[in-house]
């Protein structure tokens, strides 16, 4: 096994040759990231359009009531499909001594507050039960009533319902109607799922995502886990260049070429996801420079790592509907027509998804 082999099944086995419908797409995958910064569109839609025939920006959030899926965190936040919330839920809660989540007056009263309206906006919350600021996960103020229906949500009491001008609505989580699955089980399913979305999957970094995801279950580690599937087979593994890559065993090598085709990835794209496998396979650092000041910046403030067969050979720049598409590349550009003729179809179909201009 060697480097090739990595490039070829990181790319046979995250994108697809042939793009399906979004149902499709959301049923192989099951878990999209998502992210809100719009340059030249959310991350979530970038994921899918490399994935689904004919997406357009804005399409996920536009048919989330007509799918039937979820947002909620895996190992980051994303979209999910109902078979992942058995696995996700539910949370152990970290003051509680029996894991449930610890109700207080006010928790309560904006339960009760969202059974009885349906579906509920943040500011609804807000002009009911006051304004109060508090620091939110990220280091900013956040309304109080805001905080709450995240945590809600986050311990599977709330679920999304859909979003306004990309703001979250929430409504009541339905009762499982099936048995709670074994803390064990849900460990292996969610580690298995994992490593399929990052196939093949350094095992360091895999051990410390799987960890991320199934903490909130108890019992074991990640590395417990990776442990397990590894000795039951259901992963397999080798080393290259000292380093071990795992799979789901199930998943079949490719033997075939990377189609002549250019495709630029979301920073967040599961192909690129891992930024120390991207180095060992692709020969360059790359990074996400989003939140970099701009002084610091090489490539841009939301450089897409440009694909070009099964190697990653530089970063395209957009700002939007509209804007023009900047390419820059790591060793210079590839001389060959069928790079120029596959270059200037990606820019078509990235131009096609994000959509025409917004009118003055």
């Amino acid at each position: 096994m060697s480097s090739a082999w990595l490039r070829a099944n990181a790319v046979s086995w995250s994108l697809p040759r042939t793009s399906g419908t979004l149902a499709g797409a959301l049923a192989d995958m099951e878990f999209v990231q998502a992210d809100p910064i719009r340059a030249p569109a959310r991350a979530q839609d970038l994921i899918l359009r490399q994935r689904v025939r004919g997406y357009r920006a804005g399409d996920l959030d536009r048919r989330y009531r007509e799918l039937g899926i979820d947002e909620d965190m895996v190992y980051a936040y994303g979209y999910t499909v109902p078979r992942l919330r058995r696995l996700l839920h539910p949370r152990h809660h970290p003051r509680a001594t029996n894991g449930a989540y610890p109700h207080d007056t006010r928790s309560a009263e904006v339960l009760e507050f969202v059974r009885h309206r349906g579906v509920v906006h943040p500011r609804e919350l807000q002009e009911h039960f006051g304004h109060r600021g508090v620091a939110n996960a990220w280091g900013g103020i956040s309304s109080a009533t805001t905080v709450l229906l995240e945590e809600l949500h986050r311990y599977g009491l709330l679920r999304v319902a859909d979003r306004v001008s990309g703001i979250r609505r929430y409504e009541e989580a339905p009762a499982s109607v099936e048995p709670a699955l074994d803390p064990a089980a849900r460990r292996r399913a969610l580690a298995l799922r994992i490593a399929r979305t990052l196939a093949p999957a350094a095992e360091p970094t895999l051990t410390a995502t799987v960890n991320r995801a199934v903490r909130s279950i108890g019992g074991a580690t990640g590395s417990a886990t990776i442990r397990e599937l590894l000795a039951t087979g259901e992963l397999a593994a080798r080393t290259v260049d000292g380093v071990r890559y795992v799979w789901p065993a199930d998943l079949v090598p490719t033997d075939r070429p990377a189609p002549a085709r250019v495709r630029f990835l979301a920073p967040f794209d599961p192909l690129v996801w891992d930024r120390k496998r991207f180095g060992a396979i692709w020969g360059w650092d790359y990074r996400f420079e989003a939140y970099t000041p701009v002084a610091k910046r090489v490539r841009g403030y939301y450089a897409m790592p440009m694909l070009w067969r099964d190697r990653v050979i530089g970063w395209a720049l957009c700002a939007g509907a509209g804007s023009e598409v900047d390419v820059g590349f790591v060793d210079g550009a590839p001389g060959s027509k069928a790079f120029a003729t596959a270059l200037d179809a990606e820019i078509s179909r990235l131009q096609d998804f994000l959509g025409p201009p917004p009118r003055r």
